[in-house]
């Protein structure tokens, strides 16, 4: 809880995966990938429950273990690749008000495939979302490329142009843009269930640095997170 706001957080867990066979579950510097997710849920102290939406028999398993909630089965029909990351945080909201009869005012996505994100980026979305008017936020890495400067599109005649308009000597000069980093969002709940929208008029953005924006999609993004931990000394006790 946070400033008298419930908060509810989600981590979408499927079985599938195109890019690396049984993604959630590869070993990690020792641990499942999925199992950093789960316990930066469980460090934040702003979050009050986490669901685990899950068709993996596995995952659920190792959530339960852990502390977080699984309390369905995620339907073979959310678990298909077109199915959007929306439609299954709405499952989860439709069961939390129709099965439980309860709501909350916020709620956070997590993903499986950021490791590298700390309790603290978690927190500082929530904390932003809820002492501003924005409907959501969510977390965004600084990037390398620009549309305004070194980014071009195709047209289908052939030609090429620059994405965005601008004339700037620098990439420094053009307007600042981020790449999102698929670590956290967080949506009041009444915004979410409106709008079905990650991005709108009213959201805000909270950078994370880049060594904390590892997106899992393939074995060579696996090898990098790796040898980010490695390079992290251990706690002391």
């Amino acid at each position: 809880m946070y400033e008298g706001l419930n908060v509810l957080c989600v981590i979408p867990a499927r079985a599938g995966s195109r890019g690396i066979v049984g993604k959630n579950m590869r070993p990690l510097a020792g641990k499942p990938l999925i199992a950093y997710s789960f316990q930066h849920a469980l460090d934040c102290p702003e979050i009050d429950r986490t669901i685990v939406s899950t068709d993996s028999d596995t995952v659920a398993a190792l959530a339960v273990e852990m502390g977080l909630d699984v309390p369905f089965k995620r339907p073979a029909a959310l678990a298909q690749d077109h199915v959007s990351t929306i439609d299954v945080l709405l499952h989860v909201m439709d069961h939390v008000e129709r099965e439980e009869g309860k709501r909350y005012d916020i709620l956070v996505l997590m993903h499986a495939t950021a490791p590298l994100t700390s309790s603290e980026d978690v927190s500082a979305c929530i904390k932003m979302l809820a002492d501003s008017n924005a409907g959501s936020v969510f977390s965004v890495a600084d990037t390398q490329r620009n549309p305004y400067f070194n980014m071009v599109e195709v047209a289908a005649d052939g030609t090429v142009s620059l994405c965005k308009k601008g004339a700037f000597a620098t990439r420094q000069e053009a307007p600042a843009v981020f790449e999102l980093n698929s670590a956290v969002y967080a949506w009041r709940w009444e915004s979410l269930k409106e709008h079905k929208a990650v991005i709108r008029p009213d959201s805000r953005v909270y950078v994370m640095p880049k060594e904390r924006s590892v997106d899992i999609d393939d074995e060579l993004d696996l090898q990098f997170a790796e040898s980010i931990l490695a390079s992290i000394p251990p706690a002391r006790g």
